[in-house]
């Protein structure tokens, strides 16, 4: 568990260096609970505590859910269009980082003549790239889809031997000396006591 924990943190880390670049602010609350969930499942893990590994397990299923709609969002699925500020909480016109940045793009900036245009106003054309930015985008969901879906399944056989360990001990009649195989006796022979003393 824990070499899957620092994978998962390595790449939610890496996700929200590039997210932080792009000000994308939903991916950026995304990555952070993911690293504050992945820290609390594998501190249950090694504590031995069941009710964290379960907010793991649901915390889980909600980041697969969100890594799939980023998946839409950025392949166009359902009407959802990669142009729109949806990322950004509509506070900023950033896109992905990847957009302009991405391998073998090459970014240029040009200022516009105009008069009546601002000076501090530019526009960006980018060409050559490799992969598009999507794609890029897509790949790192589709990892961070794979890395949660191992992880969850893991946490769900840590969970089950959990629960077996705590079904086999028993906590009211531990310590006494008949166990569950043997039923107690219902009736106990009383034997008379000597008395120890003086005999008279």
């Amino acid at each position: 568990m824990f070499c899957l924990c620092v994978f998962l943190q390595l790449a939610a880390l890496e996700r929200q260096i590039f997210d932080f670049l792009g000000f994308q602010w939903a991916p950026i609350l995304g990555n952070f609970l993911q690293i504050i969930v992945v820290i609390l499942g594998l501190f249950g893990t090694i504590q031995f505590r069941p009710r964290y590994i379960v907010v793991y397990t649901v915390w889980t299923a909600l980041w697969v859910t969100w890594n799939v709609f980023i998946i839409c969002f950025y392949l166009e699925v359902g009407g959802l269009s990669k142009e729109t500020d949806l990322m950004t909480f509509n506070i900023s016109m950033h896109r992905s980082w990847w957009r302009e940045h991405g391998p073998g793009c090459i970014r240029r900036v040009v200022r516009p003549s105009s008069p009546g245009i601002l000076e501090d106003y530019s526009y960006v054309s980018v060409t050559g790239c490799i992969i598009d930015f999507q794609y890029l985008e897509v790949i790192h969901s589709a990892i961070q889809i794979l890395l949660s879906l191992i992880g969850f399944v893991y946490a769900c056989y840590v969970i089950s031997i959990f629960m077996e360990e705590e079904d086999s001990f028993d906590f009211i009649g531990g310590l006494d000396t008949y166990s569950y195989r043997q039923p107690p006796q219902e009736h106990v022979e009383l034997m008379p006591v000597k008395p120890v003393g003086k005999v008279l």
